[in-house]
């Protein structure tokens, strides 16, 4: 194993030009730390692009590790624990922002530095071991730093599965916004951008395969993601995926061949909750519809999921299609009642409504331009014919 320390003869040099450089070195340490900032700001352009408290917190790295190098070189048996010791210390969120290389883009810099100011600031009897000691101080903290990242990854694997299950299973619980934007902050979900959950049964090859494959997938179909099986459902929470639909079809293979249900848009990740109900009541009710696409979105299956019991699919009718029409004289609602009542006849509705067919069709087209159903078309009629069964009924409640 190479040693730790400068060689023999340059650590038997004159001991009082020894404690002198050691001397000046704390004495300059400031300045060293300013010159290093400068360096690191000029060099470096992911440092420019962190935030002022992500900065703050590399520059006073840097100044530990000179920190560090003035004690190891003090005493050239101890050991370098300042990669540790500063990583201990720093928000979790760094090591997240700041990679191992960048951690060495830095580090290079700082010994670039000291290295140049070398003659400066060592005693003349000790210039040749301080150089000596630069060069093997910066070689046993890259490997420290490498030893560091090396251990953090391992942990974190471990402890963002154990996280991301935990929110895998709030959101299929319920749990409020609150209880789900605490969870979803200790994980560390980095996008800001809008959510869907897609939910179906896994398939045998994700069952037998694990879900490693799966993440994978999911985090390069979008900006962020989240996987996991409850019961035997898979659930994949995609977020900042630009096209939904094609982000979907890349994943479609890790789930069985029944249906596959994408959950509504919602802003952010602890909303998903939402989502997952949403996307959960789907799958639970799409067999009713034996003839809808794979994959089908939650929104499709309003009528489905409402006559099984989700009140917010009822919701959600009664708000979008029942309740705009009941608004003004009424005239619009009346004649999707009369319409769907008679089985979509033109004729049986004008006679009904004592107006020509001609007007029935245009107001049917109003109807369309109002609420986005067209009620000649079989299944945008059954979805209105259900809207209205629900508009009725809560409004006599």
């Amino acid at each position: 194993m190479l040693s730790t320390s400068p060689r023999s003869g340059n650590l038997s040099a004159d001991r009082s030009g020894r404690d002198d450089t050691i001397l000046r070195l704390q004495k300059g340490k400031d300045a060293l730390t300013r010159l290093t900032a400068g360096r690191i700001e000029a060099q470096l352009p992911w440092f420019r692009r962190l935030s002022p408290s992500e900065r703050k917190w590399v520059v006073h790295l840097a100044h530990a590790g000179i920190t560090s190098f003035i004690e190891w070189y003090r005493n050239p048996d101890a050991p370098v624990g300042i990669v540790s010791e500063i990583f201990h210390n720093a928000p979790r969120e760094l090591m997240r922002t700041i990679s191992l290389q960048q951690t060495l883009q830095l580090l290079r810099v700082v010994v670039e530095v000291v290295e140049e100011q070398v003659a400066q600031l060592g005693n003349s009897t000790d210039v040749e071991s301080l150089r000596e000691g630069v060069l093997v101080f910066s070689r046993e903290i890259a490997f420290a730093a490498a030893d560091v990242y090396a251990r953090a990854a391992e942990a974190r694997g471990s402890w963002d599965v154990r996280l991301e299950a935990m929110v895998i299973d709030a959101l299929m619980r319920g749990d409020s916004v609150d209880e789900l934007a605490s969870r979803t902050a200790a994980y560390g979900w980095r996008s800001k951008a809008a959510v869907h959950v897609i939910i179906g049964r896994a398939s045998a090859r994700t069952f037998k395969g694990g879900l490693s494959e799966v993440r994978s997938a999911a985090q390069r179909a979008g900006e962020d993601a989240l996987v996991g099986i409850h019961d035997n459902r898979l659930l994949i929470v995609l977020g900042g995926a630009t096209d939904i639909d094609r982000a979907v079809g890349q994943l479609l293979q890790y789930f069985g061949p029944q249906e596959v249900v994408i959950g509504p848009r919602v802003a952010s990740l602890a909303e998903a909750g939402a989502s997952a109900a949403a996307a959960s009541w789907a799958l639970r009710t799409a067999y009713a519809r034996p003839n809808s696409p794979r994959p089908v979105f939650a929104s499709d299956l309003l009528p489905e999921r409402a006559m099984a019991g989700d009140q917010t699919a009822v919701n959600e009718l009664v708000r979008t299609f029942y309740e705009p029409l009941s608004m003004g004289s009424g005239q619009l609602l009346t004649t999707a009642e009369n319409y769907v009542d008679f089985g979509g006849s033109l004729e049986a509705t004008a006679k009904a409504l004592e107006v020509h067919p001609n007007t029935v069709r245009y107001r049917l087209r109003k109807i369309q331009e109002l609420i986005g159903l067209d009620a000649t078309q079989a299944r945008a009629g059954f979805v209105l014919r259900i809207a209205l069964v629900f508009g009725r009924l809560t409004e006599g409640m």
